[in-house]
C-alpha cells in the first residue's frame, strides 16, 4: 500500500491520538511538536497530523473527545444516584467530580495522558480549547457546578471556588499519574475528595469578604 494511502487509513488517526497522549504525558502539551507525534504514530507523511487533526488544538480536542464520554457517563451516574436519594452532601458531590477523573489513573488507553492534558488546560489563562461545557446541563461538569452551588459557603461562588476546586483536582491527578510508586488508589481518591469538599465548603473569612466588597466597589 502506498505511503499516502496508509496515512489516510482510519486507524492512523487513533494512532496519532494515542501517540500524542503518551508524549503529552511525558513532556507536557507545549513541549511536543506535531512532527514528533506523527513520527511516534508511525506516519509516513510529515503532514499526517495536520491532515487528520488540523493543528495542536485539534490534537488536544481529539484527546478530550476520546475520554470525555466516559467521564461524563460516570459523573452523570453518580449525580443521578444523588438526586434519586435526595440526601446528598458536599462530600458526595465532591466525589462525583473526583471519582470519574481518578478512574483515568488506571485507564491503559491513554488515561494518564488525558489527565496531563487537563492539568495543562486548567492552569492556562487562555486554554487552546474549551474544557468546560458552558452552562449546558447535558454536560456533566455544568450539571455538577449547578448542583454543588447550594452546598457552598456564602460568597464561595463569587470567589470562583468551584473553578479552584476543579483546577486543584486536575493538577493533583496529573501529579499522581506521574508517581512511580503509588499506595492505595482508593485512599488517594478519598483524601483528594476530602480536600475538594473542604475547598468548596470553607467559609469566606471576614477579611476576604471585606476585601471583595472593597474591590467590587472600586471597580464600578
Amino acid at each position: 500500500m502506498p505511503a499516502a494511502a496508509r496515512d489516510t487509513t482510519p486507524d492512523l488517526r487513533a494512532r496519532l491520538v494515542a501517540a500524542a497522549e503518551e508524549l503529552f504525558f511525558a513532556r507536557g502539551v507545549e513541549a511536543v511538536s506535531l512532527r514528533e507525534i506523527g513520527v511516534a504514530a508511525g506516519a509516513r507523511n510529515a503532514s499526517a497530523v495536520q491532515y487528520h487533526l488540523r493543528d495542536r488544538a485539534g490534537v488536544i480536542q481529539a484527546i478530550l473527545d476520546k475520554h470525555r464520554p466516559d467521564v461524563d457517563a460516570r459523573r452523570h451516574a453518580l449525580l443521578d444516584a444523588l438526586e434519586a436519594d435526595g440526601d446528598g452532601d458536599l462530600w458526595q458531590l465532591a466525589a462525583a467530580y473526583v471519582r470519574p477523573l481518578a478512574a483515568k489513573l488506571t485507564d491503559p488507553a491513554g488515561g494518564p495522558g488525558y489527565l496531563q492534558v487537563m492539568a495543562d488546560l486548567v492552569t492556562r489563562p487562555e486554554p487552546v480549547v474549551a474544557w468546560i461545557g458552558g452552562e449546558d446541563p447535558s454536560d456533566s461538569t455544568a450539571r455538577w457546578r449547578a448542583l454543588v452551588t447550594p452546598f457552598m459557603a456564602p460568597g464561595g461562588v463569587e470567589l470562583h471556588r468551584r473553578f479552584t476546586a476543579m483546577q486543584f483536582t486536575h493538577t493533583q491527578l496529573a501529579r499522581r499519574a506521574h508517581e512511580t510508586r503509588r499506595n492505595d488508589q482508593r485512599l488517594f481518591t478519598s483524601h483528594l475528595t476530602d480536600l475538594v469538599a473542604a475547598l468548596l465548603g470553607a467559609p469566606v473569612s471576614p477579611q476576604t469578604a471585606r476585601l471583595r466588597r472593597s474591590t467590587r466597589s472600586t471597580s464600578r
